[in-house]
């Protein structure tokens, strides 16, 4: 059966190419026809020798998820739903910026993680995502999106904070993020890839190790009571925990900083006592506060913090000396904004149906 080569990175291609007898600098050519010129088609790749093209042909195919839906909206988001097989679908968002084109990339098929205030996690969780389908994503938005009037990739930073828990499908987003980082396919810098957590400690101090990257955190709660209802992988890895894995991590780090995201939810997380929590919970992290007003999807149960809530939160953390900034909402009206990625999702963990069950009890 071919290999999809879109699950390979470069040392892995390379050791394919060993195998059927080519040398290492064929496969960066392949790499460079891959990624860099979007190209499928083996017979296309031009200046690769006709019997390789034959070999390649016999062995190999390059086949990235399908597009089943796209939408863009108002303020030019861009929302891609690509399908991964067997009824299931994931979601890629595409933001565009003044200074930055950044694309957001899913790692999973819905969340195992069941975030109290995320849509993907209502969805239930299916499988990971291979190589292909995470990279894939960045193949086919570099495709449909080409290059600026300079020339350059609209394409300039890249986030993992789709659908999924990056790091509970660690061996295959980090992969994915190397072929990120490979200047023979996106050449994208470190400083330019950042992967969003929950806080998967032990992950966390894997990938400081194997591959560091931007580390973004979701936080969303200043203490354990809180955050046990909020993001329930804290019941497995409290904040003490994570608080001291970002430490270690900020050592390594491409960034002298964590970014802490936190969603704010109106009467939940948002008082000044929670923020006065949060100053003396990072005491001596470097990090910057990424305040997200909270994106409405159906059932959710959560209002959004009033925008006069959220400044006074942000006030308080500025007269602290913290960095924290307000995210703009986007692409809302295509439900292409943060926490509100769906997708189609074939449930193996019956999560809706027991909601559904306990709705009507």
């Amino acid at each position: 059966m071919p290999v999809n080569l879109l699950d390979f990175d470069s040392e892995r291609l390379a050791g394919l190419f060993a195998e059927i007898g080519e040398k290492p600098f064929r496969a960066r050519q392949v790499m460079r026809w891959i990624h860099q010129l979007g190209e499928a088609e083996f017979g296309r790749m031009s200046d690769l020798a006709k019997d390789l093209r034959a070999k390649l042909d016999g062995c190999a195919v390059v086949e990235p998820p399908s597009v089943m839906a796209e939408s863009t909206a108002t303020d030019g988001t861009r929302k891609w739903l690509l399908s991964v097989g067997t009824g299931n679908g994931i979601e890629t968002v595409f933001i565009p910026e003044t200074d930055r084109g950044t694309l957001c990339v899913s790692s999973q098929v819905g969340c195992a993680l069941e975030c109290a205030f995320c849509s993907t996690g209502r969805q239930g969780f299916n499988r990971n995502l291979s190589v292909a389908e995470i990279i894939g994503q960045l193949w086919w938005a570099n495709k449909a999106l080409g290059h600026d009037p300079r020339g350059e990739r609209v394409i300039s930073n890249v986030v993992m904070m789709g659908m999924g828990e990056p790091l509970a499908n660690f061996d295959n987003v980090v992969s994915a993020m190397r072929i990120m980082l490979d200047d023979n396919a996106y050449g994208l810098s470190r400083r330019r890839v950042t992967l969003s957590t929950s806080g998967i400690v032990p992950a966390i101090d894997r990938l400081a190790a194997e591959l560091p990257v931007a580390l973004a955190v979701s936080l969303h709660a200043p203490d354990d009571q809180l955050r046990d209802r909020l993001v329930p992988i804290n019941k497995k890895y409290p904040l003490k925990e994570l608080i001291a894995a970002c430490k270690r991590y900020i050592k390594v780090a491409p960034r002298d900083f964590v970014t802490f995201e936190y969603v704010m939810l109106d009467g939940v997380n948002d008082g000044v006592e929670h923020a006065k929590q949060l100053i003396a919970l990072v005491k001596g992290v470097h990090c910057k506060f990424n305040l997200i007003p909270f994106n409405a999807f159906p059932d959710s149960g959560f209002q959004r913090s009033a925008p006069e809530r959220i400044a006074a939160f942000r006030k308080v953390l500025m007269h602290a000396g913290l960095v924290a900034t307000i995210r703009k909402t986007r692409g809302a009206d295509i439900d292409g904004a943060c926490g509100q990625l769906a997708g189609q999702v074939q449930d193996r963990t019956k999560r809706r149906s027991r909601r559904a069950l306990e709705a009507s009890t």
